[in-house]
């Protein structure tokens, strides 16, 4: 290390010595960053070595090679935080012009609880955080009639500014409100989009391209119709045209293609966004990079030393009022075969060319291909009951009577190929349960031949290490280990290596509609579904969703506010595996 840095010096002090030559000094200062600095100062020592000889002894002498080592610190590492900073550059996109390019988004379905909720808070974080082109506009289109001022009144309650930057928030929500205008039309006629489009273009003038980004906030009887017309009448004559389609993408394989089919007849592949606001999420996205930036990881990330992984959705709440839209698709379609299945995909694939999507994707789909489609004896359903004041799935009076939709599901899939073969991968996904969390359960196998195991008690799992990625609330990552307790004795006990995100980074996390938008704005569809990814999905699910159906099978009941069915844990047992949130629970309380 000595040496390293007795080099690095001497480097330096030659580059202080050629400051008047920079064709010399300018390459080596290009092939410098943060993590090799000082082998690449021994690198650039040997290019500009005859340049800066004679001057050796007097950059030597005046002690002024610190300054120049500082010098060069500084510039790399403001040009690897810009890099960082802008996902265009992180992850080689095309870079949009703005300055002669304008950008309009439109919201399908904006007087939907989707659009308040989560869409316009996201467009204005954005703005607020100054992420959008100065020459932007929003509107929204739905069938109720609604003035532009009425537009903005109802969208105004919904924006809020980041907990830690709340400076200028009122102004900066008057500035953002003079950007949205409202436009009411049908679905499923031409006119309305039509008028939409010459609002556009009228707000659109200043620029001499204009690029329009559709959002599909709608039930999914009118996608097509919309999306249709969207295209055909709406579409940017002279910029890119790129339409969000929010799920269900369909109920099953062959509802999934012809939706499908329909949109390919109006739009390219590349216009068509399928979002999954899961993958939108901090800890979704920082699983690639947990696992193929850290050595420590890789090597375990196999059949060889994990013998269990687990994906658990858990909502404290019911269908509260909407079981009629929930009813129609039951948890395995609106949770596991989209959400859980998806992380899957990312947590198991192997590293991918590039962090290009199209090279990420590919992978994916290789995952999904590869697992074994979902059989009846692999899945437990349950549905709540009332259990006191709290009202049962049925009591729900939007829910048809005698309903037999599940409101919690465990599934047990497996992946047929050579790093996975054998390793369960249990999924658990319910509503009313006893609190709200999703978290990914990376379980180890266990030591063999291990030295402490008359120390760590009768049940050898409980000794297991654990890696656990924390989703949602709370977001953490944090691995159980086997540690001594001090002391004289030899006592061991199982503790945390624990990242808590509030902790650590003391930032408020953007909302997963706020990455997502900026993706389909800088045409980064990494985290978005290839329609070849969707219908390999499908066709792990559609057998079993098919016969529950026909088999009318009724799924247990369990209190609304437990930790679900006794069924999930016979299903975890017969594949060896103790659900990992349980234990947790009990440290918890």
């Amino acid at each position: 290390m000595l040496h390293k840095w007795g080099a690095a010096q001497r480097c330096a002090a030659r580059n202080e010595g050629a400051k008047s030559n920079k064709q010399a000094i300018r390459p080596c200062v290009a092939r410098l960053s943060v993590r090799s600095a000082l082998s690449s100062r021994q690198i650039c020592c040997s290019a500009i070595e005859q340049s800066a000889a004679p001057t050796l002894s007097r950059a030597s002498s005046n002690g002024s090679s610190s300054g120049v080592v500082a010098e060069l610190d500084e510039k790399q590492e403001a040009e690897q935080q810009a890099v960082a900073a802008d996902p265009v550059l992180a992850y080689n996109l095309e870079k949009n012009d703005w300055t002669a390019s304008s950008l309009s988004v439109v919201v399908l379905g904006a007087s939907g609880d989707l659009a308040k909720k989560k869409i316009f808070p996201a467009l204005f974080s954005l703005y607020y955080e100054g992420l959008l082109p100065e020459n932007f506009q929003v509107f929204g289109y739905a069938r109720s009639k609604m003035t532009d001022a009425e537009f903005r009144d109802m969208i105004t309650s919904t924006l809020t500014c980041r907990v830690n930057a709340r400076e200028r928030c009122a102004e900066a929500q008057e500035r953002f409100l003079k950007r949205c205008f409202y436009q009411a039309g049908p679905y499923d006629e031409p006119g309305g989009f039509q008028a939409l489009s010459t609002r556009l273009g009228e707000q659109e003038a200043v620029k001499p391209r204009a690029n329009r980004m559709f959002f599909l906030s709608i039930p999914p009887n009118v996608f097509l119709s919309a999306t249709g017309n969207a295209a055909d009448h709406a579409r940017s004559k002279s910029g890119w045209t790129r339409v969000i389609v929010e799920k269900p993408f369909g109920r099953d394989s062959a509802s999934s293609a012809e939706l499908g089919r329909g949109l390919a007849q109006h739009l390219a592949e590349d216009e068509i966004y399928r979002i999954d606001h899961y993958l939108g999420k901090e800890l979704i996205e920082n699983l690639t990079v947990l696992r193929f930036s850290n050595r420590v990881f890789e090597p375990l990330w196999s059949r060889q030393y994990i013998r269990n992984v687990q994906i658990i959705f858990s909502e404290n709440f019911g269908t509260e009022g909407r079981g009629g839209y929930f009813d129609q698709y039951g948890i395995i379609r609106d949770v596991i075969q989209n959400h859980l299945l998806q992380i899957v995909a990312l947590f198991a694939m192997e590293q991918p060319v590039s962090l290009d999507a199209e090279d990420i994707r590919n992978e994916k789909v290789k995952v999904l291909r590869s697992m074994k489609v979902v059989a009846p004896e692999d899945v437990v359903m349950g549905q709540y009951r009332a259990r006191g004041k709290l009202p049962g799935y049925l009591d729900d009076k939007t829910v048809p009577e005698g309903s037999l939709t599940p409101t919690f599901a465990a599934i047990a899939m497996f992946i047929n190929n050579h790093r996975w073969d054998g390793v369960p991968f249990l999924f658990k996904a319910g509503k009313a349960l006893h609190k709200r969390y999703a978290e990914i359960r990376v379980q180890f196998r266990h030591v063999p031949g291990n030295l402490y195991r008359d120390k760590q008690g009768a049940d050898p799992d409980a000794a297991c290490n654990e890696l656990v990625i924390r989703i949602q609330p709370k977001e953490a990552i944090y691995l159980k280990i086997n540690n001594k307790v001090p002391g004289l004795g030899l006592r061991l006990e199982q503790t945390r290596l624990d990242l808590q995100y509030q902790q650590q980074y003391q930032v408020e996390l953007p909302d997963a509609y706020e990455r997502l938008l900026l993706d389909v704005v800088n045409g980064d569809k990494r985290l978005f579904i290839r329609y070849d990814e969707l219908q390999a999905a499908w066709d792990l699910y559609t057998p079993v969703l098919h016969e529950l159906e026909r088999s009318q099978a009724a799924p247990e009941l369990y209190p609304y506010g437990s930790r679900g069915p006794l069924g999930a844990h016979y299903l975890a047992a017969r594949h060896n595996v103790r659900w990992g949130d349980l234990a947790d629970d009990a440290d918890d309380e």
